[in-house]
């Protein structure tokens, strides 16, 4: 018996055929099907079981996303990943990938680099992942290990109660600074793990209007590197990005690494050299209130989160949960990894390179997915400890 993961792939590309068995012949076991009724008759007739599935249909009726709702419907073959292989990245094949729990989508020419990292990480992770042994009507909301979790109840809890006369002196200073105009505490929407959405709580530090003011303060953003920000920054894209890049002009050849925006095709060669950053941080930032100021330095508007913790959509240590628009710049990026660790109050980034303005968004990233590989108790509790200090760096973003 071989020890090498067993792979289908349904193709009636030679091409393709050739590229996954020169590129991935290696390293997996690797079963070829003209179509998806070939896979499923060995399925059925022979009792084939393959550890991943590839399908190179494109989404639609017929095809992967078909193919995969038949495999599970009859359950014929046990839930494994699915990953399609597409042609577009549009948004309306993400979201319907999305609802039919796509593991994984690559897009043509594919990247076999890429691909090998991210089958390898499915083929080693999926026992976690929420899809398996739950049928579709049952949550997939991530459960934190139990003793996480009591941790956080106690801590938080104490916190709480401990922290309740700086709830109040802060709550005074910013209603009388705003003439009690704006409130007390903010809240948006995050996605925390597994991309759950919930109420994210802190202490205002911003005038009211300040959401309706980004837009015109993107430019100031200490993620973005040279170019970035173009895209989008009046509503609509910059024309050369509808142009091909000099390497298919060249060759006049059709554009070979197409990008959807709500505006059209672009060129994403062209699009990742002026693309907006997945996250925004303003330095001395205009919107932000002189007790604001205050609070933000010392890490205090981000105390009401002890409640978003009590109550379980956060945990003390983890991943800071995003905001929605970010969120989704990440669903289908090889940094999504960090969507597997708890949302939480502190975390890596914020204990090694708070205070440090040229952290790149990168390098941010890999840290996320750094601490969604390491998490522990033990961890947790090291993290806790390097926090106290680096609340005093002072961050003025």
């Amino acid at each position: 018996m071989s020890s090498k993961s067993h792979i289908a792939v349904v193709t009636s590309s030679p091409e393709i055929t050739d590229d996954f068995t020169r590129e991935l012949g290696a390293f997996y076991e690797i079963e070829f099907f003209r179509n998806g009724i070939f896979l499923v008759n060995d399925i059925r007739n022979a009792g084939k079981r393959f550890d991943l599935i590839i399908s190179d249909a494109e989404p639609g009726e017929n095809g992967g996303i078909y193919l995969k709702k038949a495999l599970q419907s009859e359950t014929i073959h046990p839930v494994v990943p699915f990953v399609l292989l597409v042609a577009q990245l549009t948004n309306e094949i993400k979201v319907a990938c999305l609802k039919e729990r796509i593991a994984e989508l690559a897009r043509k020419p594919v990247s076999f680099t890429q691909l090998k990292t991210r089958i390898t990480y499915l083929l080693e992770h999926w026992n976690e992942h929420p899809e398996v042994g739950h049928d579709d009507q049952k949550s997939a909301k991530y459960k934190a290990r139990w003793d996480k979790r009591l941790f956080d109840i106690i801590f938080s809890a104490f916190a709480l109660i401990v922290l309740s006369p700086l709830f109040l002196l802060v709550a005074i200073a910013l209603l009388i600074e705003s003439k009690g105009k704006g409130g007390v505490f903010y809240f948006s929407y995050r996605i925390g793990t597994g991309f759950q959405k919930f109420k994210f709580w802190k202490f205002r530090s911003m005038y009211p209007d300040a959401d309706k003011r980004l837009k015109e303060l993107k430019h100031l953003n200490q993620y973005a590197s040279p170019g970035m920000g173009q895209l989008n920054a009046d509503n609509e894209e910059p024309e050369r990005l509808m142009k091909r890049c000099k390497e298919c002009e060249e060759k006049n050849i059709p554009c070979q690494q197409p990008r959807y925006t709500d505006k059209g095709m672009v060129c994403g060669k062209l699009y990742n050299e002026v693309k907006e950053a997945a996250f925004i941080k303003i330095k001395d930032d205009p919107r932000i209130t002189r007790v604001g100021r205050i609070i933000r330095n010392t890490s205090i508007d981000e105390l009401p989160q002890l409640w978003n913790v009590l109550t379980g959509d956060m945990s003390i240590v983890g991943n800071r949960p995003l905001p929605v628009y970010e969120a989704e710049k990440l669903s289908v990026d090889n940094f999504a990894k960090r969507f597997l660790a708890p949302a939480g109050i502190t975390g890596k980034w914020q204990v090694e390179k708070r205070g440090r303005g040229e952290m790149s968004e990168e390098e941010r990233l890999n840290l996320d997915n750094q601490y969604a590989d390491e998490s522990s108790l033990v961890n947790d509790l090291k993290l806790i400890l390097k926090t106290i200090p680096a609340l005093f760096q002072k961050e003025n973003v």
